[in-house]
């Protein structure tokens, strides 16, 4: 923590405690060049995802889903499906990682001491997530454009897009520090990316959760990945159904997560 980011949350100028927003900005312009830095991050953030677009938005392989808008092609349900994936990623196993270790190495117990609060770390690591979603979001958009001429489907609503993208930060975000502030550094990260890969294979991600058999769909439906899939898919339109379900679904869950990890977070 040597930075010059570090050095204004931990000695503020005149000896007084820095204004918190200034406080929150320093420790994000910190979280965003440790990110950049970190090639693993880079690679499950931006690489993964936008492989994954490529890949699955250049065949159908993909069970489709009995909510789909009429005539849509491969790209139309994969890119949502996929934006989905890269909040996933970033919040719960980006985030959740990252914090584990400086946790595990005394960075948080240092910033404890300071006069920065856990909810004004907190919220820059989350404002961190952000900066980074939005990156996702135009590498990703931008190569369905490119590659695939992807556009908006009829039902395209860019409020609930939007909303969903917040309620899944939200979630995940605080998904991915319940673990970094409560496990060892090396359970947090086993655990995120066990998680990350239940998500992706059966929690609703790249195969929506009424399509899977019996108990499997029942157990996706109510997993945050497949509300937040499920309503990026509707307000891109690229399905058709009702939309409180899974918005609902996202609410509850970044919530009732967001509590627990505000209660139970620890420096050290």
């Amino acid at each position: 923590m040597t930075t010059r980011a570090s050095a204004e949350i931990l000695e503020p100028g005149d000896g007084l405690p820095s204004p918190a927003l200034a406080r929150i900005a320093a420790m994000l312009e910190m979280e965003l060049r440790l990110t950049m830095r970190r090639p693993e991050n880079l690679f499950v953030t931006l690489v993964l995802p936008a492989v994954l677009l490529v890949f699955f938005g250049s065949m159908s392989i993909l069970p489709g889903d009995a909510t789909a808008s009429p005539g849509l092609r491969p790209i139309d349900t994969v890119l949502p499906a996929i934006l989905a994936t890269a909040i996933v990623a970033a919040g719960l196993v980006n985030l959740g990682i990252s914090t584990g270790f400086e946790r595990s190495y005394g960075v948080l117990k240092r910033l404890g001491g300071s006069p920065l609060t856990r909810g004004q770390l907190l919220t820059a690591k989350i404002g961190t997530i952000a900066v980074v979603e939005a990156a996702q979001a135009v590498l990703l958009i931008g190569l369905a454009v490119l590659l695939f001429g992807w556009a908006p489907g009829a039902g395209w609503n860019p409020l609930v897009v939007v909303g969903a993208v917040i309620l899944g930060t939200a979630a995940f975000s605080s998904l991915g520090l319940l673990f970094a502030g409560t496990l060892r550094a090396e359970g947090t990260m086993a655990l995120t990316n066990a998680l990350f890969l239940l998500a992706l294979l059966l929690g609703g991600l790249l195969v929506p959760a009424a399509t899977l058999p019996g108990i499997l769909g029942t157990f996706a439906s109510v997993l945050p990945s497949a509300g937040l899939a499920d309503a990026l898919r509707i307000g891109m339109g690229a399905a058709t159904g009702d939309l409180v379900e899974p918005l609902l679904l996202l609410v509850v869950w970044a919530i009732a997560i967001g509590l627990a990890t505000a209660r139970t977070f620890r420096w050290e």
